[in-house]
């Protein structure tokens, strides 16, 4: 997908760190109009192209609607000392993301939300996505639960044990808080957590019905895990990345700013 590259971009930045900047400012803008923010707390990180040991964050105080691919901080991953740009490093944001981005090799990209529906549900005893449409079981082998909270992440030790937890997953359902998906790009990590927010909001109105809920028949579960999103179906890219690319030219027509 074309981008444009302004003059300081030019001055200060590779293509591929520009490219890795628009890309996570409009997943920023993106989640913001789809409703996967709150307040000025969650974020959305993403390593420093060719470095595994800095990521992107935005400055503490600033609204994911108003984020550009110019507002990022380079953090570092083992102090959590600004290393290029400007701004506070949220506390909870760096204790979180830094031991995952150091501990998985496919989380270049550590998004962590506290949406309302994928959220409401890890406020259950039993928050697990049930085996009741497709886009819940092309889901479930990727989902690993965490069954404990244990307050606001202070200290990177929490971080290290989330990483624990999700292991070769690519979503983190965390109790009684929120959720995190991972994932090699922004494309990989934004695509997870919009067809999560999608399969609990599904779940959630079904529960709503008082309904006992339907589930699948194993061998039906079994053959939609193994054929959904027709990946051996089409070449080039993936739908991960065909999905996000079609938000950003949604994003292109509202808010092209993000790109500065």
């Amino acid at each position: 997908m074309q981008f444009r590259v302004s003059p300081k971009a030019l001055d200060n930045y590779s293509t591929e760190e520009w490219q890795a900047r628009v890309d996570l400012a409009a997943a920023h803008r993106l989640a913001f109009n789809q409703g996967f923010s709150e307040g000025i707390f969650n974020h959305l990180t993403l390593t420093v192209p060719g470095r595994s040991d800095r990521y992107y964050q935005i400055p503490f105080g600033m609204h994911w609607s108003e984020v550009t691919a110019s507002s990022f901080m380079e953090v570092g991953i083992d102090d959590g000392e600004v290393k290029r740009g400007e701004g506070d490093v949220e506390r909870s944001c760096y204790c979180i993301h830094a031991p995952i981005h150091k501990a998985l090799p496919q989380a270049k990209a550590v998004f962590h939300t506290h949406m309302p529906y994928a959220s409401a549900l890890t406020r259950l005893e039993d928050p697990r996505i049930k085996e009741i449409g497709q886009t819940e079981v092309g889901l479930m082998g990727e989902i690993a639960y965490d069954d404990e909270y244990t307050g606001p992440a202070l200290d990177p030790a929490e971080g290290a044990r989330l990483a624990g937890v999700i292991g070769d997953k690519k979503v983190l359902f965390m109790a009684n808080h929120g959720i995190s998906t991972v994932g090699a790009t922004v494309a990989g990590a934004y695509d997870v957590l919009y067809y999560v927010e999608r399969a609990a909001q599904v779940q959630i109105y079904a529960m709503w019905t008082g309904q006992k809920l339907k589930q699948l028949p194993e061998p039906v579960v079994q053959k939609t895990m193994r054929d959904i999103g027709g990946s051996s179906l089409f070449e080039g890219p993936s739908a991960a990345q065909r999905h996000f690319d079609a938000l950003k030219r949604m994003l292109d027509r509202k808010e092209p700013d993000y790109a500065e």
